[in-house]
């Protein structure tokens, strides 16, 4: 059974505490810079809402411990960039990914829920995306994305997932042969960077529900 989860809406349609993922995001659907988060324990969501959002984003207890060395390396994401993130209720599940700009979160696009897909997938897709939306915008910023696996089935122009298609997901196989189609017809330039989730903390893209 699936744990049950507490969503701050601190800036949406309306603002509180929900214990639905269906309700919250109801709230926050074409709010322009929604701020919201999901917590697993009632209280301490109770708690964040009292509190700024910028406080919560990107904290995880279970978050890596970075040294001053390690920062110095890393250094800090590059502005202005996109970065592009998936979510997906279980594996496969419903799955949808969005891109979002890295500085202000504005939502720039945003596709699904497809049935019986999976992260992978979804992030792969999200890149494609993110490519195609660049190129079509003339613009040469870079995309950030949280997952080796997507960036490198990027690299070799294929999603490699063992996925079996059925009915059910039939629509979101179509979307990756169109995703194939674009970078075997397409070249770019675009930089597609490793977002450094142990530094920099949750991806701006992230859909807020772990």
């Amino acid at each position: 059974m699936a744990k049950k989860k507490f969503y701050v809406v601190w800036s949406g349609h309306k603002t509180g505490v929900f214990t639905s993922w269906n309700v919250c995001k109801k709230h926050i659907t074409n709010f322009k810079g929604a701020q919201y988060k999901s917590f697993v324990n009632g209280e301490e969501a109770e708690i964040a809402l009292k509190g700024k959002y910028i406080d919560y984003v990107g904290k995880d207890p279970k978050r890596i411990k970075v040294t001053p060395a390690d920062l110095k390396r890393i250094g800090i994401p590059i502005i202005p960039s996109l970065s592009v993130d998936a979510a997906c209720s279980g594996n496969p599940g419903k799955m949808e990914y969005r891109g979002v700009d890295t500085q202000t979160k504005k939502q720039l696009f945003i596709q699904g829920p497809f049935k019986k897909g999976t992260n992978n997938i979804g992030e792969f897709l999200a890149l494609v995306h993110g490519l195609g939306f660049l190129k079509k915008n003339k613009s040469e910023i870079p995309i950030y994305s949280d997952s080796r696996i997507a960036i490198g089935w990027l690299k070799k122009g294929q999603c490699r997932t063992n996925l079996k298609i059925t009915s059910e997901n039939k629509d979101l196989f179509d979307f990756i042969k169109r995703a194939e189609k674009w970078l075997n017809e397409n070249t770019y330039s675009t930089k597609i960077l490793k977002w450094e989730t142990k530094a920099w903390g949750e991806i701006p893209a992230d859909f807020g529900r772990k």
